[in-house]
């Protein structure tokens, strides 16, 4: 199995790789430090899996990566690597495409374990979350009504911009680092601004922390 590790630490990213081509079965063939890069080693390599953190500040969070991947690399399977054992995380992680969802502090062979059943075409969630999953089951995915729900409402793109202006970028750096127009930042800034109802920046930052678009 080609693998491919996305994380913000390189100490993670070392560790895990350690582990990994330890395995006669696997072997990591890149590694990438936020979800531009992880958008980039797949389309270079493209890897049987990867994993892929949800936070890696200040690039493109891994939730953003991994709708484009599962959408652009279908035969990449995405499994996320995290230290959230936090429902929303969870339900947006499987929405934007991944197969697997995995704690950090999991054992070693849970994550070896998670690899080779996403690779065989299984769904991986660890356990401790399976409650979860469970529950909104029986009450029909409430989140997925909410109106107030960022991955509901927004576009991919706006999703991409709005936690780079939350975390002070302004339209031209922004532009730069997703390889578009400036005039292009401009509306979707405007049009998420319109959507959920914010005039600041102060505001933006609050609703980007408070609906897990980004770390405090």
């Amino acid at each position: 199995m080609k693998i491919v590790i996305a994380d913000d630490h390189s100490v993670v990213r070392s560790g895990f790789s350690m582990i990994i081509n330890y395995q006669k079965d696997m072997e990591v063939v890149a590694t990438a430090g936020d979800g531009l890069e992880a958008y980039r080693m797949v389309q270079k390599y493209e890897p049987d899996i990867i994993l892929m953190d949800i936070s890696m500040p200040p690039g493109e969070s891994g939730l953003i990566a991994t709708g484009k991947i599962s959408q652009d690399f279908p035969d990449t399977k995405i499994i996320i690597l995290t230290m959230y054992d936090d429902e929303e995380y969870l339900f947006h992680s499987l929405k934007n495409g991944a197969k697997g969802y995995v704690l950090k502090s999991a054992p070693d062979a849970e994550l070896l374990d998670a690899i080779r059943s996403v690779y065989t075409g299984d769904t991986y969630v660890h356990p401790k979350m399976t409650n979860i999953l469970v529950k909104q089951y029986i009450t029909h995915d409430e989140m997925a009504k909410d109106d107030t729900n960022p991955f509901k409402i927004l576009s991919k793109r706006e999703l991409e911009i709005l936690p780079l202006v939350a975390k002070g970028y302004g339209n031209k750096d922004i532009a730069e680092k997703l390889f578009i127009s400036v005039k292009t930042v401009e509306a979707h800034k405007a049009n998420f601004m319109e959507k959920i109802g914010l005039s600041s920046r102060p505001e933006l930052l609050e609703y980007a922390i408070k609906k897990k678009l980004i770390e405090f």
